[in-house]
């Protein structure tokens, strides 16, 4: 039980005023739409991203066993969050 509070309570900050979030509630905004279809659509898109996920994992686990997965991750925010500094003062 301890593995599933650790991941839901991570993945959960993580969405938190991402994208994916402001976009819902973007469509929850609008009157004409169903309250119920903006959270299943909602819902089913973050649950298929993350089988996704799932098996984009469970792959490179198999085949970048001589590179720590975690690693790479650090370096692709780094990398992220370096081209995001780059690129706000590159537009002001």
């Amino acid at each position: 039980m301890t593995g599933f509070i650790t991941i839901f309570l991570t993945v959960f900050l993580a969405e938190l005023g991402d994208k994916t979030q402001l976009a819902t509630v973007l469509f929850s905004s609008d009157g004409d739409r169903s309250r119920f279809l903006i959270f299943a659509a909602a819902s089913a898109a973050l649950v298929a991203s993350t089988g996704i996920a799932v098996i984009l994992g469970m792959a490179a686990e198999r085949w970048m066993t001589a590179l720590p997965l975690k690693l790479v991750a650090g370096i692709g925010f780094i990398a992220i969050g370096l081209w995001m500094v780059v690129e706000h003062f590159r537009l002001t």
